[in-house]
């Protein structure tokens, strides 16, 4: 579930966020999910019980996240989650544009940049195929 870096330079909590809120924005934990406890998360990652609690206090801070007492940490409205990301995504994209164009890029060879990459990426994870399949069981159904 959760890999961590040990020559990372940023600290383990601060990774242990970042996979939680990857494993939410890509549909792993979905909403209302129950985070495994502390401890339990603790002693799979053999780390101490504190940073964990450290980063469930950060997921929650930024709203990733919600306790109730005596029950637990579960995840908290993923399309809020992924709608942060996909704004996070516009913006460097906004950035990357601007950096294309200073650099003489032009539209249509950015175009075919993003479809080349895109197709790729299908290929590589094939995640598209995937869809294509359950929609042919649909039809089937």
């Amino acid at each position: 579930m959760i890999l961590l870096d040990y020559k990372d330079r940023r600290p383990i909590y601060e990774q242990v966020v970042e996979k939680l809120k990857d494993l939410m924005i890509c549909g792993v934990l979905e909403q209302d999910a129950q985070l495994p406890s502390v401890r339990a998360l603790a002693t799979d990652l053999s780390i101490n019980p504190n940073t964990i609690q450290r980063a469930y206090a950060e997921l929650e801070r930024r709203g990733f996240i919600y306790s109730v007492k005596g029950r637990g940490s579960f995840v908290a409205d993923t399309s809020s989650i992924r709608a942060l990301k996909n704004s996070e995504l516009k913006r460097d994209l906004a950035s990357w544009i601007q950096e294309a164009k200073r650099t003489g890029l032009t539209e249509d060879k950015a175009h075919t940049w993003v479809a080349e990459e895109w197709i790729r990426q299908v290929y590589i994870t094939g995640e598209e195929r995937a869809d294509d399949n359950s929609r042919e069981s649909d039809k089937k159904i």
